[in-house]
């Protein structure tokens, strides 16, 4: 018997390093997780460089690769991806970028980069969208929500650079930066000055908005600015069907997930009640994947929570998302004629609190899986599997071949 379909699951982030507080096990490791266990023991491991050893990926070109697409290649950088996913149609040479709500003290100081994790910002992004501004440098812009504190901004015009830096100081405590060009270009100076024309404009609406009115009213931290980043110009991807001849569905709270699938031709797939944190609803995504795999060769799932956990440093917390995690999957253990695939898109080890080079696990279970000796689903269990050690790139075609969907090279 031969898989006939795919479902691929990227636990965002899951990997880590030893944690004192975990008595020097990783949060996989120290978790109880019966059901990825089960998948591991039920098919072939490995540990997998989502981009190459000792490169640390982002979350963006991490994806790319997993997904066939060469980052070298088609990465031009996070914005339009973000822009995409948060439904903004990026076309090609337009310029996108990832934003993040956040507060100003009354000293104009950075009080918190994400406005104390503000959801619901729908409002607020209308309101800049209908209020602001750039005819006078012939701009039209796009600017959405996505989720939580995030939202994605872009622009369409003529004479537009991507080399830009950002006003986001990364840090709590400080002014925003200045929007400069990195290196003098007129279109740099153009997006620059856009961008600077542009949060001023936002600041104004935001100040005395009813949202940020009531947030102050119940103590909360107000989103009245926003910090800018990721400047990119839209490229152009080879759909997904073309490159690998599979119909696909992506299944995403995370913005950026959800762009990147959009981008390259797979149909995005909402859920109610997912977040991309600890609090997702992930019975809800189990339940839209198992759907979307009745008509869908390829199924994308993204599940993003134990990435936050590891960006905060709270070891326990990551360990108790990835037991929910663990919980939430067994409808999805052993379907029949389906293909399973496990791995994160990258470690993001709490005593970095960002993400690392370190190597993911990875386990493939279904029909035509050749099953290992590997009987847990942790990072050190799966460095032992028959897949040993591969590359990002690597993964779609070792997916093909098992589905009976690869290419004869020669005779």
């Amino acid at each position: 018997m031969t898989a006939h379909r795919i479902l691929f699951i990227v636990l965002d982030g899951i990997s880590d390093r030893p944690c004192p507080e975990l008595g020097n096990r990783t949060p996989l490791q120290a978790a109880l997780t019966p059901v990825l266990d089960r998948i591991a023991r039920d098919g072939v491991c490995g540990i997998m460089d989502t981009i190459a050893p000792g490169i640390r990926p982002g979350s963006d070109t991490a994806h790319l690769s997993l997904l066939g697409y060469d980052p070298e290649k088609y990465y031009t950088g996070r914005g339009p991806l973000e822009a995409e996913g948060c439904g903004i149609r990026m076309e090609p040479g337009m310029i996108g970028f990832r934003c993040n709500y956040a507060t100003l003290d009354d000293q104009g100081r950075v009080a918190d980069r994400r406005a104390g994790r503000v959801h619901g910002t729908e409002t607020l992004s209308n309101a800049i969208q209908e209020g602001v501004d750039l005819s006078s440098l012939g701009i039209e812009f796009f600017f959405r929500s996505g989720a939580g504190h995030r939202a994605a901004l872009a622009f369409r015009g003529e004479g537009l650079g991507v080399a830009v830096t950002s006003n986001d100081p990364k840090k709590e405590g400080v002014p925003p930066l200045p929007f400069e060009p990195r290196d003098g270009d007129e279109a740099d100076r153009k997006t620059a000055q856009a961008l600077r024309e542009f949060v001023r404009q936002a600041e104004g609406i935001l100040r005395d908005h009813p949202f940020n009115a009531s947030r102050r009213e119940k103590g909360l931290l107000p989103a009245n600015t926003v910090l800018i980043r990721g400047a990119g110009r839209m490229g152009h991807f080879e759909s997904f069907s073309t490159k690998h001849g599979l119909s696909g569905k992506v299944i995403s709270a995370a913005a950026l997930i959800a762009g990147i699938g959009s981008a390259i031709g797979l149909t995005r797939v909402d859920v109610p009640g997912t977040t991309g944190s600890v609090n997702t609803d992930l019975a809800a995504k189990v339940r839209a994947a198992r759907e979307a795999l009745s008509t869908s060769d390829f199924v994308l799932v993204n599940i993003k929570g134990a990435d936050e956990a590891g960006h905060d440093g709270d070891a326990r917390a990551k360990m108790a998302f990835i037991e929910k995690i663990d919980l939430a999957l067994a409808p999805l253990a052993g379907l029949p004629g389906t293909l399973i695939v496990v791995c994160a898109d990258h470690s993001t080890p709490c005593s970095v609190k960002d993400h690392s080079a370190d190597p993911v696990p990875l386990v493939i279970s279904g029909e035509g899986a050749r099953v290992d000796r590997v009987t847990a689903f942790d990072e050190v269990s799966c460095a032992e599997g028959g897949l040993h050690r591969i590359r990002g790139l690597s993964l779609m075609p070792i997916l093909l071949d098992l589905v009976n969907r690869s290419p004869k090279f020669g005779a």
